[in-house]
């Protein structure tokens, strides 16, 4: 008889977003009237890049014509790509990434999660919480923890994020081996500095670890000096992985975009010792398990790398941080203390009540959905996660609604 995966059956509840799903239509059926604004889930609004458009709709024809027209591509991308994104992502600021290290994928929640299938099943796990659940999620199903037992899952080091250390976690006092960080972070907005970041690369040289470094809202930076990419932090390139996306860079959710950076040096150990090439084994599964982004798609990539390009995005960027700084300064004249939307399209804010409760106040009251903290991790209790994502009439209105609900 066939059987099922039994770690999958630990996976608690459902997944965070398919409960808001679920809540969010309840009520839209219980009032069709009633029109709701959405500041949840970090899904962009605003159109492409002019410039994206144009080279997606040139590479379509491209495939239109015999002479010109791309059959199967790089598993790992096209070369244009891989290049463009090395010299302009990296080199330009300083971080040695080589155009063969990039291995181009339909997005970053993909590679995050497949990450972990090229490491052991009794890898020590260090994960920040609050949390994009998907680090989480993807070890269970791999049977890398034990079940839930009051909102954490046994074999996970625990990296609590609070305001205590301004959501930025150090390095635990234990060792681990597989460390995943985000910064700008989702959900908090918050920011690392080089100084925390050393400390983490020092932390995974000594623990002979690896950091899974998801960078999906680097682009949001504002403020100088604050890291874009682990790699410009020295050593990084013996114990870090990177991950970015082109979804909230330049509006790619759904034409699907990312990519992953591995340094051909980068190694780990087998139960004997012997090291190996994690840049050859994840190759390996790339090309057996991805069959690649489409060309037009990779070409509409590329041209985020011309001046024009550079220049629109920015805008975009500038536009969602526009939306994220009315977010926070509203929540601060409601009395509520808050981080991020200065270099990142999230504000977390501290709600002192129930984080699912405020969650259906606003829903309920102001036809609002944001995201509750609790979803995230244990530490995520009392917050919401608010988006910058919107247009902004919808985020004035919003604002509008919510002040009045809570007062």
């Amino acid at each position: 008889m066939i059987r099922i995966n039994e770690h999958f059956t630990k996976l608690k509840a459902s997944y965070l977003f398919a409960d808001i799903a679920k809540r969010v239509n309840a009520y839209v059926a219980a009032h069709p009237d009633q029109p709701i604004i959405r500041l949840g889930i970090g899904d962009v609004t605003e159109p492409l890049p002019p410039i994206c458009i144009t080279a997606l709709h040139a590479a379509t024809e491209e495939m239109a014509n015999r002479a010109t027209f791309k059959g199967y591509g790089p598993e790992q991308g096209y070369a244009f790509l891989r290049e463009a994104i090395a010299q302009h992502d990296f080199k330009a600021h300083g971080a040695h990434v080589e155009a063969d290290e990039v291995f181009v994928s339909d997005g970053s929640k993909c590679d995050v999660a497949n990450i972990q299938e090229i490491f052991a099943a009794d890898t020590r796990l260090a994960i920040p919480d609050p949390v994009y659940p998907v680090y989480v999620d993807t070890n269970v199903m791999a049977g890398r923890t034990g079940v839930n037992d009051d909102g954490r899952y046994a074999g996970i080091t625990y990296l609590e994020s609070t305001a205590a250390n301004g959501y930025v976690p150090a390095p635990p006092a234990v060792a681990t081996d597989l460390i995943y960080l985000c910064f700008p972070n989702n959900p908090t907005g918050a920011v690392a500095t080089r100084v925390q970041l050393a400390a983490w690369v020092a932390y995974a040289k000594k623990n002979h670890a690896i950091i899974l470094f998801d960078a999906a809202y680097e682009a949001y930076v504002r403020t100088p000096g604050i890291p874009r990419s682990i790699y410009e932090i020295e050593g990084a390139r013996d114990v870090a992985i990177e991950f970015r996306s082109f979804s909230k860079l330049a509006g790619f959710t759904g034409l699907r975009c990312a990519y992953t950076v591995i340094p051909k040096n980068l190694q780990a150990r087998d139960a004997a010792g012997q090291e190996h090439s994690v840049h050859a084994l994840w190759n390996r599964r790339h090309t057996t398990k991805f069959n690649g982004v489409s060309y037009p798609v990779q070409k509409a990539a590329a041209a985020v790398y011309t001046p024009e390009g550079q220049a629109q995005t920015k805008a975009l960027t500038d536009f969602y941080l526009g939306n994220a700084k009315l977010i926070r300064e509203a929540v601060q004249q409601l009395g509520m203390t808050c981080i991020g939307g200065d270099d990142a399209p999230y504000i977390w804010v501290n709600t002192g009540r129930d984080s699912w409760e405020f969650f259906d106040l606003l829903l309920n009251k102001a036809q609002v959905v944001c995201t509750p903290g609790a979803g995230f991790g244990k530490c995520g209790e009392g917050h919401v996660r608010i988006s910058a994502f919107n247009s902004r009439s919808n985020v004035t209105t919003a604002l509008a609604r919510i002040a009045a609900a809570l007062r």
